[in-house]
């Protein structure tokens, strides 16, 4: 009989379409009423399903409406979007999301996420100027042989500086860009695919869990449930430090394990992708200066990267350009012509039309449920499940309807206007304090940004040519351990 085979990322983002449409049939649709400020007119502008007027823009208007939010979070700018109002769910007629919506929902997914594709096209062709001169082979030759017999300190430091970056900016798609710097040098050191995949998607979960000064999760959140954004940050600070040794000791055991013994890889026998199949291994003693000037090129472009995002208010615009004007000051640095220019850009961003397509079909799930108009209906149904349970039973049970819901809105910041407002509401009728519902928000988010296909996960995978049930395989266990950790924090 032919082995049955776990079916590409693209299918599994269709059959997550395919599901989210089915639940239009199922589920009836409904929206709450919500208010944005309007801040050229200073007026709360409030849409329902019927009608959209406006009120003025007091602390009143927001108390009689049951928001307890600072006048001042909107007019300083801090909440932009339009936000839930309790109490005001309504049932309305929404079109069922048929097999033409099934169909165009992956292309309009790309039309929405255009911006995010073209950074991960404009990486590819930056990589492949980059890789065209064999200067990382040298690079990563050298790094195995600095680091021979101490490999597991490239573990350590990289994975921590992935937290950092999930804590202090929640880097995401961000990340698809360190996979073909780092994929060579743990190949070099004798790992397999997983472990670079493993250091980079647990450093940014891990770091956006316990997002301490993220301002797409933890700052809009705390903002839309009313409280200050640093209530409760000791405790995101302790989950910061638990998770992050955690994970830190279960990569470097399957690491040791998978150099020690390679027959007990969990990707035994995968196919590496292209972009890295070119690098040697072969140790290297002595850098060239060309070399080492390019690699300084290389190494500074992610630098700034992460400042621009995490200081400069830089996002995928900036940083697109930088990739742009980086590959072409590197091919002024190789001293290469404009056609071998060309060429290595389009082939290197050739090798990356997966990822962005993958990218774009992932955001078809959240236009289904959004036309379907039912993601407000999940809200609806899940604050009604919790809204009469005891604190100690609440905040866990809240943290798991989080991850439930991050599986169909996996915007961090869409996520906190939807529900702060409504759950915030809740759970002072609970007795429940607003920043543990922030924390259980941002746990419950991180858990499932583990292995939510709607996220970056998929497009991680696609880098590293591994399949959705080997990384299952590989982080069921961690993920077991992690909500057991993170739920007692929660009562803590």
């Amino acid at each position: 009989m032919k082995k049955i085979t776990f079916p590409t990322p693209y299918t599994i983002l269709f059959v997550v379409i395919f599901l989210a449409a089915a639940l239009t049939y199922v589920l009836p649709s409904g929206k709450y009423d919500t208010l944005l400020y309007d801040k050229q007119r200073d007026l709360f502008v409030i849409q329902s399903i019927d009608t959209t007027y406006t009120v003025e823009a007091t602390q009143e208007s927001l108390e009689r409406r049951g928001i307890g939010i600072s006048l001042s979070k909107f007019k300083e700018q801090k909440i932009k979007k339009p936000i839930s109002i309790p109490n005001t769910y309504k049932s309305q007629e929404a079109p069922g999301q048929g097999i033409l919506e099934v169909i165009y929902a992956p292309i309009k997914g790309i039309y929405d996420t255009i911006e995010v594709i073209l950074f991960v096209l404009f990486l590819g062709g930056f990589i492949g100027v980059f890789n065209s001169s064999g200067v990382l082979n040298q690079g990563v030759g050298y790094l195995a042989h600095r680091f021979k017999g101490r490999e597991g300190i490239l573990i350590i430091v990289l994975t921590t500086l992935m937290a950092l970056g999930g804590t202090s900016f929640g880097m995401a798609e961000e990340s698809l860009a360190f996979y073909p710097m780092l994929v060579p040098i743990f190949l070099a050191a004798g790992y397999d695919m997983m472990v670079p995949l493993a250091v980079i998607l647990v450093g940014i979960n891990v770091g956006t869990l316990a997002s301490t000064v993220n301002p797409f999760a933890v700052i809009i959140a705390s903002d839309a449930a009313g409280v200050d954004w640093t209530a409760g940050i000791i405790i995101r600070l302790v989950a910061l430090g638990l998770c992050l040794v955690i994970g830190i000791l279960y990569v470097i055991r399957y690491a040791e394990r998978v150099r020690k013994h390679p027959e007990r890889s969990l990707v035994k026998g995968i196919t590496i992708p292209e972009i890295y199949q070119n690098h040697s291994h072969i140790q290297v003693t002595h850098l060239s200066l060309g070399a080492k000037l390019q690699l300084t090129i290389f190494a500074l472009t992610f630098v700034i990267m992460i400042i621009g995002v995490s200081q400069w208010e830089w996002w995928f615009l900036e940083m697109t350009a930088l990739f742009l004007v980086s590959s072409v000051v590197i091919a002024f640095v190789q001293k290469v012509g404009e056609k071998p220019f060309v060429r290595h850009f389009l082939t290197g961003a050739c090798d990356l039309l997966g990822v962005a397509f993958i990218i774009g079909i992932a955001r078809g799930v959240s236009i289904i449920l959004n036309e379907g108009q039912i993601s407000d209906t999940l809200l609806y149904y899940a604050t009604n499940m919790v809204g009469g349970m005891s604190p100690m039973v609440f905040l866990p049970v809240l943290m798991l309807v989080f991850a439930v819901l991050s599986f169909f809105i996996a915007s961090s910041s869409g996520m906190a206007v939807l529900t702060m407002p409504i759950i915030g509401a809740l759970a002072s009728v609970v007795g429940v304090e607003g920043q543990s519902v922030v924390n259980a928000y941002l746990f419950g988010m991180g858990i499932m940004g583990f292995v939510t296909p709607t996220g970056v996960i998929l497009p991680s995978l696609a880098m590293v040519n591994i399949n959705y049930n080997q990384w299952l395989k590989f982080s069921w266990p961690l993920i077991l351990i992690y909500s057991v950790v993170l739920t007692i924090l929660l009562w803590l």
